[in-house]
């Protein structure tokens, strides 16, 4: 895997995110890589479809300031890496295919939990990243503890 030198690794920021992080620094030690955490938060606006009668910018904005911190957190256990943190709003799927663009994506990096049937077509991230990313695609197997 040392043809990889730009790496977008996709975390949802729940506590399974650990086993991502802890892969890449298992598949990219000793290796010249640049690292993007990228954390992308679906507006509350989507969210709600604008059932609230109510401005929801300063929760986003709370929301935006934690998923920050944790990405911080994260990024201190990639020490000997080249890492960029960002959270991005938007759908994420789409917003991870459009950094890839962008950045000149060789990798992106994503946990899995291996849905299928039913639970697959209503919310596999990580499906819908792989369908028309314009880069490898790495799905890491998220185990049950």
């Amino acid at each position: 895997m040392s043809h990889y030198h730009r790496i977008l690794v996709g975390l949802d920021l729940s506590p399974e995110s650990q086993q991502v992080i802890d892969r890449v620094k298992t598949l990219f030690a000793d290796k010249q890589v640049t690292i993007s955490l990228v954390h992308v938060q679906e507006p509350l606006s989507f969210a709600y479809g604008g059932d609230i009668p109510m401005d929801l910018s300063e929760i986003q904005n709370q929301l935006e300031s934690q998923a920050n911190q944790r990405l911080a957190e994260l990024r201190s256990q990639l020490s000997g890496f080249t890492v960029d943190t960002r959270v991005i709003i938007g759908q994420p799927a789409s917003e991870m295919h459009r950094f890839a663009k962008e950045h000149d994506v060789d990798l992106i990096v994503v946990g899995t939990h291996g849905r299928h049937g039913l639970a697959l077509i209503f919310g596999s991230t990580a499906n819908g990243v792989l369908h028309g990313a314009v880069c490898d695609v790495l799905a890491v197997r998220i185990k049950d503890k």
